[in-house]
């Protein structure tokens, strides 16, 4: 399909069924992680030099990325069919993201829900005018240079808050006991790490690539929506429509998350079935922006605003008031 084509030209257009493999984007990243982390330990027992691991560990880090955006799809029930299994697979990748996939989900929802409003806690502190800009600041370095902690952190302060919006019973026992799962396999794990000596094992198997996903993570989120004060799910979303193959590429190990606006417009339907819905990303506002070609394209654009970041038709409100 045509990424020009204007949105009011899709009642015309027949939306296909995606191609098994881009239907197969999860597993696909998943098998491609394992065999790029067996590859590390090849390298790691051979004794040859440690530069031989470098690439292979940046490519894992993308790969865990990947894999992060399927813990996102869990959390809207789409990562399986089988629901047991989307369960199973939402509580294990959050274990070793240091996430609860309870407090993410019910988190996350508020950010469907509320979208770069006041309310939209995923992205504290951008969406508080109020805010001073030094902390503003010091939460993107943060959130950008250490991402694998900052954000459990984010989220356990919206479930830990006082008047946390996550007020269920059922959902807080359940985080709760997400929580102590999480601490008691991590125990497990260091333990066993320390007493077979394999730290150079689980540095670059685990630590290394998981510290890139996380950053690589956050530079994403940064991307979607930090700088973007409209009004629109288009306008407070930056959105990449990739025009080369390894932009294509990319979208599909991030399971197509890159068209982050269609993700907001139709949280409900599989990733696979964004891509060909891109023309409703064409601007219809003029506060909104087309889609990117490309994330280095949608970077500069970020770069632009992580001098005083903000979030949200709010600060435009304030602004004004200010004047």
């Amino acid at each position: 399909m045509n990424p020009t084509l204007q949105a009011s030209d899709m009642s015309t257009v027949e939306v296909h069924e995606p191609h098994w493999i881009s239907r197969s984007a999860f597993q696909i990243v998943v098998i491609l992680l394992a065999v790029t982390l067996i590859s590390i330990g090849i390298v790691l027992h051979s004794g040859v030099s440690l530069w031989w691991a470098v690439p292979l560990m940046l490519i894992a880090g993308h790969l865990m990325h990947g894999a992060a955006v399927g813990f996102h799809e869990a959390t809207h029930g789409l990562l399986r069919k089988n629901r047991t299994f989307n369960e199973f697979d939402g509580v294990l990748l959050g274990v070793f993201s240091f996430m609860s996939f309870s407090l993410y989900r019910a988190a996350h929802q508020l950010h469907h829900m509320h979208l770069a409003t006041e309310k939209d806690e995923e992205l504290w502190p951008f969406i508080h005018p109020d805010s001073p800009r030094w902390a503003r600041i010091l939460a993107a370095v943060l959130e950008l240079t250490f991402g694998l902690f900052f954000l459990p952190v984010l989220f356990l302060r919206i479930f830990l808050r006082k008047n946390s919006p996550i007020r269920a019973k059922r959902v807080r026992v359940r985080i709760w006991k997400e929580l102590i799962l999480m601490v008691v396999v991590w125990i497990v794990v260091l333990s066993a790490v320390a007493y077979f000596d394999v730290w150079k094992y689980f540095l670059w198997i685990y630590f290394l690539p998981a510290f890139l996903a996380g950053n690589l993570q956050s530079w994403r989120k940064y991307i979607e929506h930090v700088g973007m004060t409209g009004s629109t799910v288009n306008s407070s979303t930056r959105n990449i429509v990739a025009s080369t193959w390894a932009g294509k590429v990319v979208s599909f190990t991030l399971l197509h998350e890159p068209y982050h606006g269609l993700h907001h417009m139709h949280a409900g339907i599989p990733h696979a079935e964004l891509p060909p819905r891109a023309a409703e990303l064409q601007p219809k506002t003029p506060e909104e922006k087309a889609p990117f070609p490309s994330y280095s394209h949608a970077l500069v654009d970020l770069l632009r605003s992580l001098s005083d970041p903000r979030v949200g038709a709010q600060w435009r409100s304030a602004d004004r008031s200010a004047s």
